[in-house]
């Protein structure tokens, strides 16, 4: 076996010893927190600070062992072999090596808190992994891997990619980079709705139809689940611009979603041929001003009337609720509030399009439904409104389920959500991907001192570290991809979700330094990308949310 085959097998046996900790970890919270009907949320509660660290330990311990998969891929497809290690190798054995350190502080910071002693955290002190880690993140080491870089013209490791997506990826880059990137600065500073000269181009590339199967209009399989494609085109449009062409595919992806979990037939026949055309555009109306994640205490109220429903209540941080011309919506239909996820319906609200920050849409019935679009410090060109409802009516046939769905919208809105979170993975890498670029081409055209900047220790590490970063997240969230086609990786999406949100969150600030002060001027995109960035961890399940309430209750349920 050659010498990097054995690194990266070595890599694998630290990872191991990580995940027992964190096993031995869950089970001990597990057995504190357990009630009369197993655990209970309220005694979980009082371990919040050790879920959240455990949630972290587990998204950095599962996104190592898809970069060893991916470096072993990388291996055998170049039929590489000998002591010589490759830009995917290297970056994958940093990264264990940094997420072995992060585990390690984490529960060397706290061992009470995760039910370990002395002797457990001394196995992460063993001296064959602290060499490991102390080789890899060595200063020398990381400088060589940042001129990598820089000589190989910012390289973030090979795709892997199939033939299918790599034609996909070609075509929306070249949109990306021609149609939406001249415009992204203007929609940024100005604040400016998406407009048709972006929204036109993507329609006709069949951009909205990319989760709806072929036989209700859409470009997905009928036979089979193809996320890839859906990933592969939101990386690049963000790489685009976020707010002004990157979530453009978040709502029909949702709506669509939903409509195959809990949609009628007649509904599926009737909504997603029009959600593929992009006529009408579509929002998700679920967030409400004092629910937030917490779904099941959603207020806004469905009451019954003849022929239909009437919506009353607020929602707010509906992205896109201006344009577009259907809205789903998530409301109480059961006012018994101790009914909790089991009292929601869903409900398609049809409007009228409009292109202002406000807007008032009047139903002959007497309904009112107002908008006003929320200011925000990034992410614009979608805009988030508040939405008032005012006896909104709702016909019969617009209860996602029919009489069927009444009290199941929660189910269909979770199913919605999964893959949005596996898509604002791919938001965040197009984020990165973008930032990363620009601080490689400022740090090789930047002179201080006599030399570029990119020439310096401090930057080639820096350079170093978020190729590093952008390379695992990539991979991590095209193998969660992968896995989601066959039914699985429902737990993992969550996990990509939380862990590239955050990582972009530092790459782009690390971008932004290194443009040192034009890095903090509008007229540079690194400040755009900066301000987009920081809402990745907030929207489609909040990053203490996700970490609490999804990722950690599971992982401790199942030991």
């Amino acid at each position: 076996m050659s010498e990097v085959n054995n690194r990266l097998q070595e890599a694998s046996q630290h990872l191991k010893v990580a995940d027992a900790l964190i096993k031995k970890s869950l089970l001990w919270v597990k057995e504190q927190c357990l009630g009369g009907k197993g655990v209970s949320g309220e005694k979980l509660d009082g371990h919040q600070m050790a879920s959240f660290d455990l949630a972290w330990c587990a998204a950095e311990a599962t996104t190592a062992r898809f970069a060893v998969e991916y470096a072993g891929k990388v291996i055998a497809d170049s039929q590489a072999s000998g002591a010589s290690l490759c830009l995917e190798e290297q970056m994958t054995l940093v990264f264990c090596a940094e997420a072995l350190q992060n585990i390690r502080n984490r529960f060397a910071a706290r061992p009470q808190s995760f039910g370990l002693g002395e002797g457990d955290i001394a196995l992460l002190d063993a001296s064959v992994l602290t060499r490991f880690c102390r080789t890899q993140l060595d200063a020398g080491n990381l400088e060589a891997l940042g001129r990598q870089v820089i000589a190989m013209d910012g390289a973030s490791g090979v795709y892997l990619l199939g033939d299918d997506a790599m034609m996909m990826q070609d075509s929306f880059r070249k949109l990306a980079t021609h149609v939406v990137m001249p415009l992204a600065e203007e929609i940024h500073r100005h604040d400016k709705i998406i407009p048709k000269e972006i929204l036109v181009p993507l329609t006709e590339m069949g951009c909205f139809g990319l989760s709806i199967p072929e036989r209700y209009g859409g470009i997905q399989s009928d036979d089979h689940e193809d996320n890839m494609g859906m990933i592969v085109v939101t990386e690049e449009l963000s790489r685009g611009s976020l707010g002004g062409a990157g979530s453009l595919i978040t709502r029909p992806e949702i709506l669509s979603r939903a409509l195959q979990k809990g949609g009628t037939e007649e509904q599926r026949q009737k909504w997603l041929p029009q959600v593929a055309m992009g006529h009408p555009l579509c929002a998700i109306a679920v967030t409400e001003p004092d629910t937030g994640s917490d779904v099941a205490a959603i207020r806004l109220k469905a009451t019954k009337c003849e022929g239909g429903w009437h919506l009353d209540g607020v929602k707010t941080w509906c992205t896109m609720a201006g344009k577009a011309g259907l809205l789903l919506v998530l409301a109480r239909s059961n006012p018994d509030r101790a009914a909790a996820h089991k009292g929601l319906s869903m409900f398609l609200v049809e409007k009228d399009s409009y292109e202002g920050h406000d807007f008032e849409f009047r139903q002959p019935q007497g309904g009112v439904l107002t908008g006003r679009a929320i200011s925000t410090i990034g992410y614009r060109g979608m805009h988030s409104y508040e939405l008032f409802f005012d006896h909104v009516f709702v016909p019969d046939e617009n209860l996602v389920g029919g009489p069927e769905g009444e009290g199941k919208g929660f189910y269909s809105t979770m199913a919605g959500f999964a893959g949005g979170r596996i898509q604002t993975a791919a938001r965040a890498i197009g984020v990165m991907q973008a930032a990363f670029e620009r601080a490689v081409l400022y740090a090789t055209d930047r002179k201080v001192f006599g030399k570029a900047i990119g020439e310096y220790q401090l930057t080639l590490v820096k350079l170093a570290r978020m190729a590093t970063l952008l390379t695992v997240s990539r991979q991590f969230t095209y193998a969660v991809g992968r896995l989601m086609d066959q039914g699985e990786g429902q737990m993992e999406a969550s996990m990509v979700k939380l862990f590239t949100c955050r990582t972009a969150e530092w790459l782009t600030r690390e971008a932004l330094q290194i443009h040192g002060g034009m890095g903090y001027a509008e007229e540079t995109a690194v400040s755009r990308f900066f301000v987009d960035a920081r809402v990745l961890s907030i929207f489609e399940g909040a990053e203490e949310t996700l970490a609490l309430k999804v990722i950690a209750r599971s992982l401790i349920d199942s030991v």
